[in-house]
């Protein structure tokens, strides 16, 4: 399922993990780390586990679990929620500076039978310079990209140009391409800034990014909007798919769709078109 917004909702706020799923996101993403004070954590645990064990509980989203960074934290992250794991569908690593981060997380999912996919959050200088290596990983389901704390890690100053992280995002959706894996764009501070919001998400479409986090529920309908393709896009990606029917049953690997020939390249990326119109209709 395509990933086009990511919400990110405190994990010691009860009333707001239930209703996350109204929000209307890809993926909801119950927050251990950031978003939880230190003296808070052992009480975020504990309601985290909660809202996923309760019967009544059951979004039609993907649930994922930011955990702490690999160390003493994650694992009792990890352990707190281990019951309740069979309603989550992936954990994202913060601070991912290396593949070894990867492989340690995945080893601590394997020592709580929680067989999940790692959204490997890359937001430091090293992690951008390893991106590829953490792409490739072992379990690494997608690279999210965290500009502000990459930012404050090399000293940079944000500006509303973001030419100061324009390497390192245009380095992550790179290694992400390479390994086959999804692209998560940075965070947009702002909510009151909607057009600013709406700028910023289609510069990621442009970039290659398949999805942006969000930081308020508001903020996930004008994400999920950029990421739907235009009606006419979707009409070409299915005349593409339909042609492509077609020229495997005859044997031919290239064909024309309205006067272009068509490989695989085009073929996945209307693919991708389609997936992504199926997902705004839902």
């Amino acid at each position: 399922m395509p990933r086009r917004s990511v919400l990110f909702t405190p994990g010691d706020r009860p009333e707001m993990l239930r209703k996350a799923p109204d929000a209307g996101a890809d993926v909801i993403v119950f927050d251990l780390e950031d978003a939880v004070a230190p003296e808070r954590k052992p009480e975020a645990r504990e309601t985290v586990h909660d809202v996923l064990a309760d019967p009544g509980f059951d979004p039609d989203c993907e649930v994922c679990l930011r955990v702490n960074p690999t160390g003493v934290a994650a694992d009792d992250d990890l352990h707190a929620v281990a019951e309740a794991a069979a309603t989550l569908d992936s954990v994202m690593l913060p601070k991912t500076a290396t593949a070894d981060d990867v492989r340690t997380l995945t080893r601590l999912l394997d020592e709580h039978d929680c067989d999940l996919p790692v959204l490997a959050l890359v937001e430091t200088a090293q992690g951008v310079l390893n991106a590829a290596d953490v792409a490739a990983a072992d379990g690494t389901d997608a690279l999210v990209f965290g500009a502000e704390d990459l930012s404050a890690d090399v000293g940079a100053t944000r500006t509303a140009e973001g030419t100061e992280v324009l390497y390192a995002r245009e380095h992550v959706v790179l290694a992400a391409s390479a390994a086959d894996v999804d692209a998560i764009d940075t965070v947009y501070t702002d909510i009151e800034d909607v057009d600013g919001l709406r700028e910023e998400t289609e510069f990621a479409i442009e970039l290659g990014y398949d999805g942006k986090m969000a930081i308020h529920p508001a903020q996930v309908d004008p994400i999920n909007e950029a990421f739907t393709p235009a009606p006419g896009r979707v009409e070409w990606a299915e005349r593409v798919l339909e042609a492509k029917r077609e020229a495997d049953a005859e044997g031919r690997g290239v064909f024309r769709v309205d006067g272009e020939m068509v490989d695989a390249p085009l073929v996945e990326q209307a693919r991708r078109i389609v997936e992504y119109a199926r997902a705004a209709g839902d």
